[in-house]
């Protein structure tokens, strides 16, 4: 089983990173209003770059002057299991503290897709 991490970061302006470990790096999104525990509730989150593995398990401060300034703890982790994947679309199920249950990323258009609690 991989891992996933969500989260939250107060920089800019606040959002949650939501990262899934995939191919020995953290596919991320920032996902501005975060992600929902309520079935069929869709939430904009913009793919940003793949971070290390290392960064799951980081909380702290990002310091000023660096990519993402800010401070950042992990609202949830957990374990993940892949169902379905295609270049449009993303199926999951999280297995977290917080959030367990399918989810899916969907892809809308260049950076945008939709996290959805199926």
């Amino acid at each position: 089983m991989n891992r996933f991490v969500i989260q939250e970061h107060h920089a800019t302006h606040l959002h949650w990173d939501f990262r899934l470990e995939k191919d020995g790096v953290l596919k991320s999104w920032a996902v501005p209003k975060g992600p929902s525990k309520d079935t069929g509730v869709k939430r904009l989150a913009i793919e940003v770059t793949d971070h290390e593995l290392g960064y799951i398990d980081f909380q702290g401060a990002i310091p000023k002057g660096q990519y993402g300034a800010g401070t950042v703890k992990i609202w949830d982790s957990g374990t993940y299991k892949l169902e379905a994947e295609s270049p449009k679309r993303i199926v999951f199920e999280l297995n977290g503290k917080k959030l367990k249950g399918r989810y899916s990323l969907v892809h809308l258009k260049d950076k945008q897709w939709l996290l959805i609690k199926l």
